[in-house]
C-alpha cells in the first residue's frame, strides 16, 4: 500500500526555502518523494541551497511579477510541470500600533505577504490544475485569528492569506485543486534567535502555550506534507493551527 503522505512524482514550488520553516518543508517534501524548485530573491543563496539539497534553484523576489513569471515559467521547464505550490515567503514588518503605522512599510509588508501570493497562485494554479490536480499551501499565522498591538500591517496580511485560502479553495476545487493555509505559532528558527534569547519574553510566551515549548520548523513541514498528499485530500479551505496550543489557553 502506498503511504498517504507518499510524494513521489510531485513536483513542488517552495518560496522562501532557503532558511526557516521554508527550507524545513523543502527537505521535508523532498524526504517524501517530491522534486522541489528551491527559491528565495538572494541568487546565491537560492544556488548554495539548492546545491545543498540536490535540486533545482531559482532566484526570485515575491513582490515582482516579473520574477514569478519566471520562477513558474523556470519550474516547468526544470521538472515538467507542476504538482504542488508553497508560498512561505514574507517579512514582520516594523513592530508598532497601526496608530503609529509608516504605510511605507505597510506597503511592503502586504505586498510581499498577500499580493505576492494572489499573483503567484494565479500563475500557477492553472498549471496544477492543467496536470491533473494537486495543492496550494497558503502560510498564514496565528496572527491572523487574535488581536495583536505590535505587529500591525503583518496580522492583517496573514489574516487576509486565510481568506485568500478560502477563496482559492472555492474557485479551484473543481478543477481538483486543493488550498489551504498553515497558521503557525511561535517556532524557533534563526530569525526568532532575539526572541528565544529574551527571557521575559519567553517565560510569558510560553505560559501562554500549554505544550511549554516553541515549536520547531520541521513541525510546521509535517502540516505541509500533510496537506500536499493524499492524506490531506478532502481537506481544503482551511487554516490549520499548528501553535502548541496558544490560541485555545487561557494562559493558565
Amino acid at each position: 500500500m502506498t503511504s498517504l503522505f507518499d510524494l513521489t512524482g510531485k513536483r513542488a514550488i517552495v518560496t522562501g526555502s532557503t532558511r526557516g520553516i521554508g527550507r524545513a518543508i523543502a527537505e521535508a517534501m523532498i524526504a517524501s518523494g517530491a522534486r522541489v524548485v528551491i527559491s528565495n530573491e538572494d541568487v546565491e543563496d537560492t544556488k548554495q541551497v539548492a546545491e545543498e539539497l540536490g535540486q533545482p534553484g531559482i532566484a526570485a523576489d515575491v513582490t515582482s511579477q516579473a520574477d514569478l513569471e519566471i520562477l513558474v515559467a523556470g519550474t516547468r521547464t526544470e521538472l515538467g510541470g507542476i504538482d504542488i505550490l508553497v508560498c512561505n515567503a514574507g517579512i514582520t514588518g516594523a513592530p508598532g500600533p497601526f496608530a503609529s503605522v509608516d504605510m511605507n512599510d505597510y506597503d511592503r509588508v502586504m505586498a510581499l505577504n498577500l499580493r505576492s501570493q494572489v499573483e503567484l497562485a494565479n500563475l500557477a494554479l492553472p498549471h496544477i490544475a492543467e496536470a491533473g490536480g494537486g495543492a496550494a499551501i497558503l502560510m498564514s499565522s496565528i496572527s491572523a485569528l487574535r488581536g495583536n498591538a505590535a505587529i500591525n500591517a503583518y496580522a492583517l496580511s496573514k489574516a487576509g492569506v486565510s481568506q485568500l485560502a478560502r477563496n482559492l479553495a472555492v474557485e479551484w476545487g473543481p478543477r481538483n485543486v486543493r488550498v489551504n493555509a498553515i497558521a503557525p505559532g511561535f517556532i524557533a528558527t534563526e530569525l526568532s534567535r532575539p526572541l528565544l534569547e529574551n527571557e521575559e519574553f519567553m517565560r510569558r510566551r510560553m505560559q501562554m502555550t500549554p505544550l511549554r515549548r516553541p515549536g520547531r520548523p520541521e513541525e510546521i513541514a509535517g502540516v505541509a506534507v500533510f496537506l500536499a498528499s493524499q492524506a490531506g485530500s478532502f481537506v481544503t479551505g482551511q487554516t490549520i493551527v499548528a501553535d502548541g496550543g496558544t490560541v485555545i489557553t487561557d494562559g493558565s
